[in-house]
């Protein structure tokens, strides 16, 4: 694109060179045409008057004075008449470089007030216009984004907003029912606190969703790297996850490559790992296992989560990573969420110079999230700009 702007401003400098030589030759060889016919002209005839009448010369001396005046001063007029064609040409070239500039400022404003119209320059601005159409199609594409999203926010926050008052409902419920019988049974009230406990707890979640929503635009993330053995990282995971796991009847079974380190934020990933763990339970069937691996080559850390349970169509999964996107579309509390829990683990292997993707089949989902090896960081950063 550069080349293409300085080939324009050479087009120009070269238009406006040939003007002004074309414009001093023609100005030129016209004075000269005047100066030799320049007597039998009214304005000679006049000035020899003049002469006459000033100086009280004949008409004849008057004559070859006027003569021998244009003869010797023809050089000093010529390049007069040089000035003048410079001058001429200079105020053509800004007119039309202020043209362009005119046609830029239109064509911006189309693209910003009247994004589905053609945007038309002249000739010489072709590299501009792709530009101009690249930029409509970049502005449109996301808008198109911003407004898929905020509808998707919107739903969801109806949808949070209305499964609030279940939990909400049975914990008031319960509670009451708790307060109005203080002889229930030990067992009995064992059961029902229980409950309500659980159903606090889901709220806590739900609430906690809501957090997400308000956050995710305006949180920085700020990461904070140091070394970590990855195997006992993934380990630690399962372990606090085990009630979740156990609701389930479900098992995680850890292989890492043992001292396998990475750099990054334990916090952040731990979130990121917990998040795909959490994704796994929500989607795996019931009493199967889970199993996450960890393998480093090539300059690359490797992890992968794998679950049994049923296949994700392609086009959900290329929209998986979306914000505010849920795979399950029936809002079940069971696995609906804010949709913000994959979208916020990209973002965040994204800044450790990361990937994370998803496959599935009619047997398994896995989800493949690389870093790069210990000492690559700053590498694969710089690579990336």
């Amino acid at each position: 694109m550069k080349n293409e702007y300085r080939r324009f401003r050479k087009k120009i400098l070269l238009r406006a060179f040939a003007g002004f030589v074309l414009a001093s030759a023609v100005w030129y060889g016209v004075f000269s045409l005047a100066a030799q016919s320049v007597l039998g002209t009214m304005i000679a005839e006049t000035a020899v008057q003049m002469l006459v009448c000033v100086k009280g010369m004949t008409y004849k001396d008057a004559e070859e004075l006027f003569k021998s005046m244009v003869a010797d001063n023809k050089l000093c007029l010529g390049l007069l008449g040089c000035v003048v064609s410079a001058a001429a040409l200079f105020v053509i070239t800004a007119n039309r470089m202020a043209a362009y500039l005119s046609n830029i400022s239109s064509a911006l404003d189309q693209v910003e007030h009247e994004p589905e119209e053609p945007v038309v320059l002249p000739e010489e601005l072709l590299p501009l216009t792709g530009q101009l159409e690249e930029l409509k199609g970049e502005l449109l594409r996301r808008e198109k984004e911003a407004a898929v999203s905020e509808q998707k926010k919107n739903e969801l926050v109806a949808y949070l907003a209305h499964d609030l008052r279940t939990p909400l409902t049975s914990v008031v419920a319960y509670l009451t029912m708790l307060e109005n019988q203080p002889d229930m049974e030990t067992s009995e009230r064992a059961k029902y606190t229980h409950i309500a406990l659980e159903k606090a707890l889901r709220l806590e979640e739900l609430i906690n969703e809501f957090f997400d929503i308000t956050k995710f635009n305006l949180q920085d993330f700020v990461l904070e790297k140091q070394e970590m053995d990855l195997s006992i990282f993934l380990e630690q995971i399962a372990d606090e996850n085990y009630a979740m796991l156990q609701k389930k009847g479900m098992t995680c079974a850890v292989d890492a490559q043992e001292g396998l380190m990475i750099k990054g934020d334990p916090d952040k990933l731990a979130r990121v790992f917990e998040n795909l763990l959490r994704n796994a339970v929500a989607y795996g069937s019931e009493n199967t296992r889970i199993l996450i691996q960890a393998r480093g080559g090539h300059g690359r850390t490797t992890i992968v989560f794998t679950n049994e349970g049923p296949q994700i169509p392609q086009k959900k999964l290329e929209m998986i990573f979306e914000r505010f996107y849920r795979a399950d579309d029936s809002r079940s509390s069971k696995t609906g969420g804010s949709g913000l829990g994959l979208a916020i683990a990209k973002q965040v292997v994204e800044l450790h110079g990361g990937t994370i993707t998803a496959a599935s089949d009619r047997k398994n989902t896995r989800f493949i999230v690389t870093f790069p090896a210990v000492g690559q960081e700053n590498k694969n950063l710089t690579a990336g700009r």
